[in-house]
């Protein structure tokens, strides 16, 4: 088991989502966490006891499994949240995102637009009479709309065709207005500190 297995493994352990982990070659690891889908949907944020309560057990761990590392920083993932997993499109769908492609579409690579899932069946391409082996792309799942500057336009696309996907930030106090209509989207939870360069990880 590698590290990031061991953090994903750990995190969901304490009962929270991990959203993503990445390890700087300075020897910096980031580690954000959200709450599980149902509590968050309900208003549950990520706070300051969060952080500390995973950054305690994440030291412990990461002595265990001898990884190096200079400094830890755990927070939530931010107005700007990645999106990851297939359940995180799904969480978020109605929400205005701003989508990377690993390859350009119609001479451009990034959207930004209102996120939707799309019938997967209703999607399907009709299957070809069997031949050589081919590999056969995924069918669209989700979709994005955007206007162009002169009508609203649809961009369907699978997960494998995207590089990177996150939350457009919305400014607003009362929270974020996903499903259901009181759910709250936090900012990022203020560091949790310690006393060996540990830390919850800086507001952005």
């Amino acid at each position: 088991m590698n590290w990031q297995e061991a953090v994903e493994k750990t995190v969901a352990g304490l009962g929270y989502d991990l959203v993503d982990c990445e390890r700087s070659p300075a020897g910096l690891l980031r580690v954000y966490i959200d709450k599980l889908p149902e509590e968050a949907l309900a208003g549950a944020l990520i706070n300051v006891e969060d952080c500390e309560r995973v950054t305690r057990q994440l030291q412990y761990l990461l002595e265990v499994e001898n990884c190096a590392y200079e400094r830890l920083e755990v927070s939530s993932p931010g107005l700007d949240r990645p999106l990851k997993k297939a359940f995180d499109y799904q969480r978020f769908v109605g929400e205005e995102i701003e989508i990377t492609l690993r390859m350009p579409f119609q001479g451009r690579k990034r959207y930004r637009g209102l996120l939707s899932a799309l019938d997967v069946a209703a999607a399907a391409v009709e299957p070809v009479a069997p031949a050589a082996p081919a590999e056969v792309a995924p069918a669209p799942a989700w979709r994005v709309v955007f206007n162009d500057g002169k009508a609203d336009q649809a961009l369907d696309f699978s997960l494998e065709e995207v590089r990177e996907a996150r939350l457009v930030p919305v400014v607003n106090f009362k929270g974020r207005g996903a499903k259901p209509a009181d759910g709250k989207k936090p900012s990022k939870a203020k560091a949790a500190k310690t006393d060996d360069k540990v830390d919850g990880g800086p507001d952005q």
